[in-house]
């Protein structure tokens, strides 16, 4: 599984950018059978014409819960931004059981490979609409949420640091569309000292009083398939990144295929698709729709080896 990609930029220090003729042996980590892909020349040919534009025309579209956070961790599943909430600091036992309720109503819903989106939108409405009602009449306080992503078993994809790292070195804009808690991703990066500058989110935020208790939600409701209407109502506050035409997007679920919407002008786009569940279900939707699929795949390999490529190392 060679990729000949003819060019690849070299900064030198002190001297102007040069261009140096090289051929790339292989990706190493698309060797794995777990990588799908539906056409591979696509693949091949978005990456090379991504690295010749180089690092000032990419920005990078990602979801955040099962995507750039873990799925599962040795077999057991890992909590969303809305899971890390489920703590005796923030709510009591009888929210916890309802919560938990409306999980197990609604998710199947979300990943069931038989409906439509069309037909899991008012779903989603109604699932995301009742938790955050009750985290309302919880008053959850906001000097407890630190604590809580502290004590829960959130993780980050294994090679996460690679990957934030070498986008905000690069200066390459992250742009988080996120149907989880904005409080509660920002303070997952932050704990993993990696919510860089170059990071905008966009995700559904609490609003506090005076009292730091939770009184609403802020903004327009954010769930699962929703996204473009996200994406194209935030184009204008995010002017800048209508500049960058090239676009790698990461989700993991058919509605996160939409957060690019708000790109004015997109000249090349790579998809890529973390498949964490129902695999045999939803494998053929998922191979269809993503550029790359990547199954049960708990790492960031694929997007860092990616990245190695379109955008130089940078020194001292």
């Amino acid at each position: 599984m060679i990729y000949h990609i003819p060019w690849i930029y070299v900064p030198v220090r002190n001297a102007r950018a040069i261009w140096h003729q090289v051929t790339t042996s292989e990706f190493p980590e698309f060797a794995k059978a777990s990588v799908l892909m539906r056409d591979r020349s696509k693949v091949e040919t978005t990456i090379q014409a991504m690295q010749r534009a180089g690092p000032e025309a990419l920005q990078v579209i990602s979801d955040f819960d099962m995507t750039l956070s873990r799925f599962a961790h040795n077999g057991k599943r890992c909590p969303t931004t809305h899971n890390i909430l489920d703590n005796d600091l923030l709510i009591n036992d009888t929210c916890k059981k309802r919560i938990r309720e409306l999980l197990n109503t609604y998710y199947p819903i979300e990943i069931d490979a038989a409906r439509t989106i069309e037909d899991k939108r008012p779903h989603m409405v109604e699932w995301w609409t009742t938790v955050h009602d009750l985290l309302i009449q919880q008053k959850v306080r906001k000097d407890m949420l630190a604590q809580a992503v502290e004590e829960s078993s959130a993780m980050l994809r294994e090679g996460y640091k690679v990957f934030f790292d070498r986008l905000q070195e690069n200066q390459v804009p992250l742009l988080i569309f996120s149907a989880g808690v904005g409080d509660i991703l920002e303070e997952v990066m932050r704990q993993n000292h990696v919510f860089h500058p170059n990071i905008h989110v966009v995700s559904n935020y609490m609003d506090f009083n005076q009292c730091g208790e939770l009184q609403a939600f802020k903004g327009q409701l954010i769930h699962t398939f929703n996204k473009r209407e996200g994406a194209l109502l935030h184009a204008a506050r995010l002017g800048k990144l209508r500049e960058r035409p090239n676009i790698l997007l990461l989700g993991d679920s058919l509605g996160d295929l939409s957060m690019a919407d708000g790109v004015a002008k997109p000249q090349h786009t790579l998809t890529i698709g973390f498949l964490n569940d129902q695999v045999d279900e939803r494998k053929e939707s998922y191979v269809n729709s993503f550029d790359i699929v990547l199954v049960k795949d708990e790492t960031m390999d694929i997007p860092n080896d990616i990245l190695n490529y379109v955008t130089p190392v940078l020194t001292k």
